[in-house]
């Protein structure tokens, strides 16, 4: 007999998958169940594992409108792919280890899923040893990690420059913060033949082209009572809003159709206009 089950269940084998409502990872792991289903059962999703730092991460509903690209990449995905964001707002890619969250990752990563792998902000931070690399050695070290690591569970490593700031010169030209660290990426990536998207250069092209003014909505510009958790407002430079957050995984997830490192049938709304409606905050941290 047929199990009834929500429209929003999928199931492949032993194992039951629910999708995560846009923008919050439901569960990170989930226990193998018996399941019958009359038929050929539908293929289990991939899953795309997301390490990285505060400009990726799921913000919980008494911070929004601060909105990470991680929590946004799901609108850009199919019924074939989950995002499970794992980001972490202050991690570099050295902390973001010692802090144990690679090793939860590899712990439930299968063969086949992905690991979208993007530090930076915070590795720049030379005043904190806990978090500091080098960008010609330790950065690369560090990130040779996730590469490896993953490889070896039969999962499939992504790098992403770390997206630019909100910084102009007095001409009103996007000017580059992140110093050596995108180029000591592309050069692992290269060397490690590892798919890497250059969301540095394509964010900055996006400020460029948005402008000082265009780009105060993508980030966390925010006018007194404007929102109810920012009383006081807010101009910070470096996190997004939901719209930018949007704009931003857009670029990612178009940079992973073009490039070919995600299957397009994983892909979907590359070119629509997307609510800020479509991004939902979790009341408590999804992990």
């Amino acid at each position: 007999m047929l199990l009834k089950r929500p429209m929003w269940q999928r199931f492949k084998g032993r194992r039951l998958v629910t999708p995560a409502v846009i923008g919050v990872v439901a569960a990170l792991s989930i226990a193998p169940m018996a399941v019958t289903v009359a038929g050929a059962s539908a293929a289990a999703p991939v899953r795309v594992y997301i390490a990285g730092d505060s400009t990726g991460s799921t913000y919980v509903s008494s911070l929004a409108p601060r909105t990470g690209w991680g929590q946004a990449l799901p609108v850009f995905l199919t019924s074939k792919a989950v995002a499970v964001n794992v980001a972490k707002s202050g991690a570099s890619s050295k902390s973001f280890i010692d802090l144990g969250r690679l090793d939860h990752i590899l712990g439930l990563i299968k063969s086949g899923d992905y690991l979208l792998i993007s530090f930076g902000h915070n590795d720049e931070k030379i005043e904190d040893p806990t978090r500091y690399t080098e960008p010609s050695t330790t950065y690369k070290s560090y990130l040779s990690q996730y590469i490896d690591k993953s490889r070896a569970k039969g999962a499939i490593p992504i790098l992403i420059t770390p997206v630019e700031r909100r910084r102009f010169t007095s001409a009103g030209v996007a000017s580059p913060s992140h110093g050596a660290y995108p180029a000591a990426m592309r050069e692992l990536a290269a060397a490690k033949g590892v798919p890497l998207i250059d969301l540095t250069a394509s964010s900055m092209a996006l400020w460029n082209r948005e402008g000082v003014e265009g780009t105060k909505k993508h980030f966390m510009h925010l006018a007194a009572g404007q929102y109810p958790n920012y009383p006081d407002g807010i101009q910070d430079n470096t996190h997004f809003q939901a719209f930018g957050a949007i704009e931003v995984a857009r670029l990612i997830a178009t940079a992973l159709r073009n490039q070919g490192a995600l299957p397009s049938t994983y892909l979907r709304r590359l070119t629509e206009t997307i609510p800020t409606s479509a991004i939902v905050w979790p009341t408590t941290a999804p992990y």
